[in-house]
């Protein structure tokens, strides 16, 4: 363990970083609550989205790495906040125009267009705990309606009363003028129509704990700050969380950036130090768009997993969190293949080597075999020429290229498999273009055709690709246009598999078959 930890502490693998800078807060005193507290925070407004998968994938990885540097004991809360007036009515959700009847409602408070749960905030909530659950995170789930009502948050409101003026005055730095005229940290739940008020204050009684207000009508209020009668405003509510908590870390998107300043000042206007942060960079859609919960853009995780194992998900997170990722489907295939490629070379590293490799954060240091004998990209070559409408037709090939290979033993090519024959269906399929050869390329197919057609060695990877490689060499400058030749031809495609590896999965015989049909025109 020694090892291990003195190795953790001289990584470079950003989880080991971040890790670092959580245990500098505690070199001189363990925390008196007894525990470092990592949270996430969750909007709850649409359906969630796999950025809010990628940010407790990416806290757990840094928890994990705190507690290999560590003895304090960790927590992960999940906060969702869903008190939040519902202030438009998502595009991607049924019974819309019932919706818009409840608009600035808090979220626990609008009926379940989907029908299945008491509100729309307990539908969204549970489908972010289905979503997290599915990948085994350990973690604590906050609800800020029932955080409010429950009074775990009324000491810090209290405060928040009492400090009213410091932080106003924090908030009003960053509001434009006309905004800073009705600006109050303290939103009204009004009694009667249950809606969230963006109304000014006509006094704030810290002796009292009350805020006193008009509503839209003209009519007056008064209600205590506690037992969620009253909100507080989104940038407040993250300091003033952090302080009633006692956040030691959390992170969010780049979007959030410029408020950092504003959540940590309100959070030690309320008496708590400020927790540490990471700030990520964004998804983006198929169009660089961000992705966005309301809109339902980009992939989602139940997408994702249509078409890879969950360790290819959290592979892609680990990449480069402060990085812009743009996420459409067309990156499963590389996260799938890369890594299998880290977990084949796990074994072989030193250990400074594993702890910056991406499987050890994924799978907390306990790192699996792979037995993906075959490439994720090449399973969809598979899929593709032998036009394979189940996985079991991709075996045939499989167990005649690496007879050891069993489902039963070989359980991630076997699901890979699956998986290949839906992407290949759904990406792949409609986008092949298949075009005729030139005169030099057809002379040059030709010319494999025959040596495929006469060779009678082993169907292995690097003696065809040699034949490939030579009949290429002498033809072709430079010789990558040969290959692109072979994919448009003979695939559909303008990218493909290394193509000796695909002769031998595929076979010698088949593979002059096809050769054939595509100098006859007959695959387009």
């Amino acid at each position: 363990m020694s090892d291990l930890r003195d190795a953790a502490m001289n990584s470079k693998a950003w989880p080991f970083e971040e890790a670092r800078r959580v245990l500098k807060r505690y070199e001189k005193a363990p925390p008196e609550k007894g525990y470092v507290l990592f949270e996430t925070g969750y909007g709850p407004s649409g359906l969630p989205h796999i950025g809010t998968f990628g940010e407790v994938l990416r806290t757990t990885m840094i928890r994990r790495a705190f507690e290999v540097i560590s003895d304090i004991p960790t927590r992960l809360i999940c906060f969702s906040d869903d008190l939040d007036g519902m202030r438009k009515v998502p595009g991607n959700v049924p019974n819309r125009e019932m919706l818009m009847e409840h608009l600035q409602k808090p979220l626990t408070s609008v009926p379940d267009p989907f029908g299945t749960h008491e509100s729309f905030g307990h539908h969204n909530n549970a489908m972010l705990r289905r979503f997290l659950d599915t990948f085994g995170f350990e973690y604590e789930f906050y609800s800020a309606t029932e955080f409010y009502r429950s009074g775990q948050f009324d000491a810090v409101l209290l405060r928040a009363a009492e400090r009213y003026d410091a932080i106003m005055k924090i908030m009003l730095q960053s509001l434009r003028e006309e905004r800073q005229q009705t600006y109050s940290i303290f939103l009204p739940i009004h009694p009667e129509t249950g809606r969230v008020l963006y109304v000014p204050m006509k006094e704030v009684n810290a002796k009292d704990g009350t805020i006193t207000f008009d509503d839209e009508t003209g009519r007056e209020w008064t209600l205590p700050v506690t037992g969620g009668n009253v909100k507080l405003q989104w940038k407040p509510d993250f300091g003033a969380r952090w302080a009633a908590l006692g956040v030691d870390f959390e992170m969010y998107g780049k979007d959030h950036s410029t408020n950092t300043p504003i959540y940590d000042g309100i959070c030690r206007a309320l008496g708590a130090p400020a927790p540490e942060h990471f700030t990520y960079e964004l998804f983006l859609d198929e169009s660089g768009q961000k992705i966005s919960k309301s809109s339902g853009n980009g992939v989602s995780i139940d997408q994702w997993l249509t078409y890879a194992a969950t360790e290819s998900l959290s592979y892609f997170m680990y990449q480069k969190p402060k990085t812009a990722k743009r996420m459409h489907f067309d990156v499963i295939p590389k996260a799938v293949d890369e890594y299998h490629q880290q977990l084949r070379a796990f074994p072989d590293q030193t250990l400074e080597q594993q702890l910056a490799n991406p499987v050890w954060h994924i799978h907390g240091g306990n790192v699996p075999e792979s037995r993906m004998v075959v490439p994720f990209s090449m399973l969809l070559n598979l899929a593709s020429v032998s036009a394979a409408e189940d996985k079991e037709t991709l075996w045939g090939f499989i167990r005649r290229y690496a007879p050891d290979a069993r489902p039963e033993t070989h359980a991630d090519l076997d699901a890979a498999a699956g998986y290949a024959v839906r992407y290949y269906e759904d990406f792949v399929a409609p986008e092949k273009v298949y075009r005729a050869p030139t005169d030099l390329e057809r002379e040059a197919l030709m010319d494999l055709r025959d040596q495929l057609a006469a060779y009678d060695g082993p169907a292995e990877d690097e003696a065809l690709q040699s034949i490939v490689y030579a009949v290429g060499r002498d033809r072709f400058e430079p010789l990558r246009d040969w290959f692109k030749a072979l994919y448009e031809v003979l695939l559909g495609a303008s990218q493909g598999p290394r193509f000796g590896g695909f002769i031998a999965l595929y076979g010698v015989t088949e593979t002059v078959a096809l050769i054939d049909k595509g100098l006859a025109g007959e695959l387009s």
